[in-house]
C-alpha cells in the first residue's frame, strides 16, 4: 500500500510486541469463582452512597454500565446485577499467576495495571515472525484460561500503541495481529480519542478545530497541532497520528511508594473516629510494605474534606522502617496539625522512600555497649508504647461477595444481609451453583474464610461442603 507519510519504515518490522489485557477482570474474577454468577450480570466497586464501579462483566455493559460510573447510577441502570465488594487479595493472586506466563516468555514485561501489560516477544527469543508471534498469543490465552479460568484478550504489533489499539479490538476473549504495511489503514479512520495522550480536554480543542479522527491529525500537520495544544503536546500527538511509537517495553520497575486510602460514606466529625481510622490505614500500609519486603522513609497523611479539598502532610525519618509503631505515631503526629471539625470524606496513609533494609539493619547495635559504655546511635523517633491488644473480635461485616464458611454447610459466599440477617450461597469455583441460605449476623457458626483457590486441578477438587451434597 502506500505510505503518504513515510513512516512505515519507522515502526518495527515484525508485530513483536504483545499486549495483553484480561477481560472486564475484577468481574470475570467473581464469575469464575461463583458458578451462580456465570453469565450473569456482575458490578464490582464500593457498595456505599459515594461508592464507584471498578469493573462491570459484559452482561452488566449491555445496560450501560462502565467503569468509574456512580454505583447509585449503576443500580439504577442494572438493578438485578450481582453488587459485589472488590476482594483485591484474589485479584493480585490472579494476576501473579498471569504475569508469570507472561514472564515465561520474555524478560522485558511491563506491567501497566494488575490486569494488562506488554510483553516484547523478539527480546525473549519467543517470536521473530508473524506467524510466530500468533501462535504465541494463542497458547498464552489458553494457559491464562487453563490456569486461572479468567480469559485475556490479545493485540500484537510492531509498537506499543498498535498492539493496545489491537488488544481493545480483539476483546472479549479474542486475538488480533496488525500485519505490518496495514497500520494507516487501521489508524486513520479511529477516533482521535484513541490516540495516547489524547483526553477529553485535548479531544475537545481538536473537534472544535474539525479533528476527530487520526488521519485528520496526520493530515493536519505538526505545525497546526502545536498551534493548538502547544510544543510538546502537539509533536507527541502529531507523532502517534503517523503512528511513529518508538517507545521501548521497560521491565517492571520498583514502586516507587505504597499508600492506603479510604472514602467514607458518611463525613467524620468525631476526632477520635479520624485517629483511629488513620491509625488503622497506618496498619494495612505497613502490612502492604511488608508483603513486598520493602520499608520506607517519609511517612504521608492525606485528608479530603468535605468540600473535596485535599491536603497532604509528610515527615522524613532519619532511616526506613517498616515498623508498624513507628507509621502509626508519625501519622497519628501528622493529622494534630490538621483541623478536621468540618468533617473528613477521605483519609489516606503512604510511605515513600522505599528500601530493601530498615533501620534497624544499619543500627542493629545502637543499643549495645562497649567497654561498659551505652554506644550512642542515632535518637529513635518517639513511639507511644500501645495499649496491650485485647483478643481480636472477629470480623462480622457481612460484605456482599466476600468469603465465609459455615460449621455445618461448609465455604460458600455473603450474598446479602440486612435487618440483623445474613444471606449465603454455598459455592465453591469448581461445583454447581449452591443453595442459599441465611443466618443471623451473629450466628457463631459463620465466620470469615480465606477464599478458595482458582483454576486447573485445584479449582476441579476444591467443590465441597453445601455445593457439593445433592440438592433435594
Amino acid at each position: 500500500m502506500s505510505d503518504p507519510y513515510g513512516t512505515i519504515g519507522r515502526m518495527r518490522g515484525q508485530p513483536t510486541i504483545l499486549h495483553l489485557d484480561m477481560d472486564a477482570f475484577y468481574a470475570s474474577v467473581e464469575q469464575a469463582a461463583k458458578p451462580s454468577l456465570r453469565g450473569k450480570p456482575v458490578i464490582v466497586g464500593g457498595l456505599g452512597p459515594r461508592g464507584v464501579v471498578a469493573t462491570a462483566s459484559y452482561e452488566a455493559r449491555r445496560f450501560g454500565v462502565h467503569s468509574a460510573m456512580p454505583m447509585g447510577q449503576a443500580r439504577r441502570r442494572c438493578p438485578n446485577a450481582a453488587f459485589l465488594y472488590p476482594r483485591f487479595d484474589v485479584y493480585r493472586s490472579v494476576s501473579d499467576t498471569v504475569m508469570a506466563l507472561l514472564r515465561a516468555l520474555s524478560p522485558l514485561v511491563e506491567p501497566l495495571s494488575l490486569d494488562e501489560a506488554f510483553v516484547d516477544l523478539a527480546a525473549g527469543d519467543s517470536a521473530h515472525t508473524a506467524a510466530e508471534a500468533q501462535a504465541v498469543g494463542h497458547a498464552l490465552r489458553e494457559r491464562i484460561a487453563a490456569a486461572t479460568t479468567v480469559t485475556g484478550s490479545v493485540g500484537l504489533a510492531g509498537s506499543k500503541m498498535l498492539a493496545k489499539i489491537a488488544s481493545e479490538r480483539a476483546k472479549p476473549d479474542g486475538l488480533q495481529l496488525i500485519e505490518p504495511g496495514t497500520e494507516r489503514d487501521l489508524l486513520d479512520p479511529l477516533p482521535v480519542r484513541t490516540l495516547p495522550g489524547v483526553g477529553p480536554a485535548t479531544d475537545g480543542v481538536l473537534r472544535r478545530a474539525g479533528i476527530t479522527t487520526v488521519g485528520d491529525a496526520a493530515r493536519a500537520g505538526e505545525t497546526e497541532l502545536v498551534r493548538l495544544l502547544g510544543s510538546a503536546h502537539g509533536t507527541g500527538v502529531h507523532a502517534m497520528a503517523l503512528g511513529i511509537d518508538d517507545r521501548p517495553v521497560v521491565a517492571e520497575r520498583d514502586a516507587k511508594s505504597v499508600s492506603v486510602e479510604d472514602t467514607f460514606d458518611v463525613d467524620l466529625t468525631d476526632r477520635a473516629r479520624v485517629r483511629h481510622e488513620v491509625d488503622r490505614l497506618a496498619e494495612r500500609c505497613v502490612q502492604r510494605l511488608r508483603e513486598h519486603g520493602r520499608s520506607g522513609r517519609t511517612v504521608v497523611l492525606k485528608v479530603r474534606s468535605h468540600d473535596f479539598s485535599t491536603l497532604t502532610r509528610s515527615d522524613t525519618l532519619r532511616g526506613p522502617t517498616d515498623d508498624p509503631a513507628v507509621v502509626r505515631e508519625l501519622a497519628a503526629r501528622l493529622l494534630e496539625g490538621v483541623d478536621t471539625t468540618a468533617g473528613v470524606r477521605l483519609l489516606g496513609v503512604g510511605v515513600t522512600g522505599l528500601a530493601d533494609f530498615t533501620q534497624e539493619d544499619l543500627f542493629a547495635q545502637a543499643g549495645a555497649t562497649v567497654d561498659g559504655e551505652e554506644d550512642s546511635g542515632p535518637e529513635p523517633v518517639p513511639v507511644r508504647e500501645p495499649e496491650p491488644a485485647a483478643e481480636p473480635a472477629p470480623d462480622r461485616r457481612w460484605l456482599p461477595g466476600l468469603d465465609v464458611t459455615h460449621t455445618e454447610y461448609g465455604p460458600g459466599w455473603v450474598q446479602g444481609s440486612g435487618v440483623g440477617r445474613v444471606t449465603v450461597r454455598f459455592e465453591t469455583p469448581g461445583s454447581p451453583p449452591g443453595r442459599v441460605r441465611t443466618f443471623g449476623v451473629d450466628d457463631p457458626l459463620l465466620s470469615r474464610s480465606a477464599p478458595p483457590p482458582l483454576g486447573g486441578e485445584d479449582q476441579r477438587s476444591s467443590s465441597g461442603g453445601e455445593a457439593s451434597r445433592p440438592k433435594s
